[in-house]
């Protein structure tokens, strides 16, 4: 059996069914890709798509991930640039060619640490290109990400777009500049369900489903929804939406009324200033130069003082594992 039906069951899971911080049109283009396979109509799925794919292979998998990301890390004069771009998911993945390319919550934790414990990185940027993703795992490094801002600034450089879970974590650093031409926002949650069952009825294929539990057949794709299946998503939506506005607000400092004002809408750079969305309206190299300006000329810092960022790091990685 290839990989990519292996991991097909576990990427569809990614898509349907579950709380999306996703723009509709990123939810379509993921759906592009897996519909025809539902259906039936293609049967493989692009080599990159799974879960362990776009991992080092060899000797580099034996070192700690860490390890791996503090030696890849971009670092440019006293700052740590960390692309974010793609599909957001929990865990690690990647989807390349035929659709997006994918970046876990779980990897990015680990880049972002690797930047706190580097001895040279005096601020760390998060450069944001992504129309968000899955729900699962973003509110965690959201919180990762604003209890790091104590250990060291992190900015948020949108060049091009931080939309739902995007901006959720965008708005956890200590502040937002967006490029010119940029668009933030998309504060809110959408799950999307699959159904086959008149298209089964007409190939005149059946489904007999056996189980215990009255919620545990709740979105089968063989049959129509039911109202306690509707409730239960709902319940979930408003769960999600909650974490979603109350974290924003928290963050930027707002109301959650005046997140929730919002109603997901996709913002551009005046527009989102005004809405105190966003800190600062900067192309992305002027950012660069003016944050990189700050540091010119500084002595690196003393050894105790790096020890200290470095114990800060450590105890904070800790803590929020536990």
């Amino acid at each position: 059996m290839s990989h990519a039906m292996i991991n097909y069951p576990h990427v569809a899971s990614m898509v349907f069914d579950t709380p999306l911080y996703a723009t509709p049109t990123l939810v379509q283009a993921v759906r592009s890709v897996l519909e025809p396979r539902l259906l039936g109509r293609v049967t493989d799925l692009p080599e990159t798509l799974g879960q362990n794919q776009g991992l080092p292979k060899g000797p580099a998998m034996a070192h700690d991930p860490e390890e791996r990301e503090m030696h890849n890390l971009k670092v440019v004069g006293r700052l740590a640039i960390i692309p974010v771009h793609g599909v957001l998911v929990a865990r690690r993945g990647q989807i390349n060619g035929a659709c997006e390319e994918i970046l876990s919550y779980e990897r990015l934790r680990t880049q972002i640490n690797a930047a706190l414990k580097h001895e040279l990185v005096e601020e760390i940027v998060l450069d944001f290109h992504t129309g968000g993703g899955q729900a699962m795992g973003c509110k965690e490094l959201a919180d990762f990400i604003r209890a790091s801002t104590t250990v060291k600034p992190i900015t948020a450089l949108v060049n091009f777009a931080a939309y739902s879970a995007g901006y959720f974590l965008a708005a956890a650093c200590s502040r937002i500049v967006a490029s010119p031409t940029a668009g933030v926002g998309s504060i809110g949650v959408i799950i999307e369900t699959y159904e086959v069952s008149r298209m089964e009825e007409a190939m005149g294929i059946t489904f007999n489903t056996y189980f215990r539990g009255d919620h545990k057949n709740d979105l089968t794709p063989h049959a129509p929804i039911t109202d306690q299946a509707e409730q239960e998503i709902n319940l979930k939506l408003d769960n999600a939406y909650a974490m979603f506005t109350e974290s924003v607000a928290e963050y930027r400092g707002l109301a959650v009324a005046d997140v929730i004002a919002t109603q997901a809408r996709l913002y551009d750079p005046e527009a989102a200033l005004s809405a105190r969305l966003i800190d600062e309206i900067a192309p992305a190299q002027d950012a660069l130069d003016s944050i990189a300006q700050a540091y010119a000329g500084s002595s690196s810092r003393s050894s105790q003082s790096s020890r200290s960022i470095r114990a800060q790091a450590r105890a904070l990685d800790a803590s929020c594992r536990l």
